[in-house]
């Protein structure tokens, strides 16, 4: 009786070995980052570029981001992002060439960061070609859309799922995983784009990106960075 306990025991312990994670694995993400906006900008920690930032009115918090010529970036500081997600609500206008809204990262300085964004304009729009950029990856300056359209059409662009309303507050999702850079759009499970990373900077600042002539609301920003 005293060896079948014993071997009992054995089984128990290497069944439960099996089932413990190995120091020598560690997890793959860790902990999600959850970044109030508004607690940020009062507390002095949303540096915008060639735009202003002010609350969000209404119940949602979150910040609203000005039009004006030119691209413009508010930098989230004190984040420092190189792999994982970067997940946040944003609201455009549907407007022709003036609503350009979404994420810059990996930023150098503040002419040289990569940037996902989305144009609202384009999403239901009647023209196939105009739907086609509704979703647009960029790293600039080297990398601008004028380029990657010219030399590399499709690629760096594509269409939303059609229940994504232009006017409504979207659902951004980009994952940034070695050479490669995902984007989710709305409530979809497969990437509305996935694209080779084209800028050198491998790591840097979080901003809330708006494009020419654009502005643009910002909220629920989450970042889950990966170890």
């Amino acid at each position: 009786m005293r060896r079948l306990t014993m071997c009992t025991s054995v089984v128990f312990l290497s069944a439960l070995a099996l089932r413990m994670p190995s120091s020598a694995e560690p997890s793959q993400s860790a902990a999600l980052q959850q970044i109030d906006l508004t607690e940020r900008l009062a507390a002095g920690k949303l540096r915008a570029v060639n735009r202003n930032v002010t609350t969000l009115p209404g119940s949602r918090p979150g910040v609203h981001v000005t039009e004006k010529a030119g691209p413009g970036v508010v930098w989230i500081e004190g984040s420092d992002f190189a792999q994982g997600t970067i997940e946040v609500d944003v609201r455009g206008r549907d407007v022709l060439q003036q609503s350009f809204v979404g994420v810059a990262f990996h930023r150098r300085d503040d002419n040289t960061y990569d940037a996902v964004y989305l144009r609202p304009f384009n999403f239901r729009a009647d023209d196939p070609v105009r739907r086609q950029n509704a979703v647009q990856y960029i790293a600039v300056p080297e990398y601008d859309w004028p380029r990657l359209r010219k030399e590399f059409p499709s690629e760096f662009e594509n269409p939303v799922d059609p229940s994504v309303a232009p006017t409504e507050w979207v659902p951004l999702r980009v994952v940034v995983k070695g050479r490669t850079v995902q984007v989710f759009v709305g409530a979809v499970k497969s990437p509305t784009l996935e694209v080779r990373k084209l800028g050198s900077h491998d790591r840097g600042l979080i901003g809330l990106w708006a494009g020419n002539n654009s502005d643009g609301d910002f909220a629920n920003l989450r970042i889950t960075p990966m170890k």
